[in-house]
């Protein structure tokens, strides 16, 4: 139940976050989170990455619908990796992921587990 919790949590404040903060506040959310609801370092990992990954993807598709197609597909078509929109909202998402995930690991390691 924690580990949902903590997914729908990160995802949450890191939006509301997004709102008036830089893109990097994703990590200071994932960390604060992670540390007020402990988990083991993997799950903790999995938690930030899942927390932003969903978040991420599902704001990419927003914007992406919105302009149909053309950013994404500009973007991917100057970093090489296609003109597929599709790929450069998983690239997004994944990227995301990782920052959270690196963030939350972070505080699994850093506080101590009972369990």
């Amino acid at each position: 139940m924690r580990f949902l919790i903590s997914i729908i949590s990160i995802a949450i404040f890191s939006f509301l976050a997004g709102l008036y903060l830089p893109w990097w506040s994703i990590a200071i959310i994932a960390f604060l989170i992670s540390l007020l609801l402990p988990q083991h370092p993997a799950k903790g990992f999995l938690v930030g990455f899942l927390g932003i990954f969903i978040l991420w993807i599902l704001l990419s598709a927003l914007i992406n619908s919105s302009n149909a197609g053309i950013l994404a597909g500009r973007i991917g078509a100057m970093l090489s990796v296609g003109n597929s929109p599709a790929i450069m909202i998983l690239v997004t998402g994944f990227v995301g992921g990782l920052v959270a995930g690196f963030a939350a690991l972070s505080a699994s390691f850093l506080r101590k587990h009972d369990n």
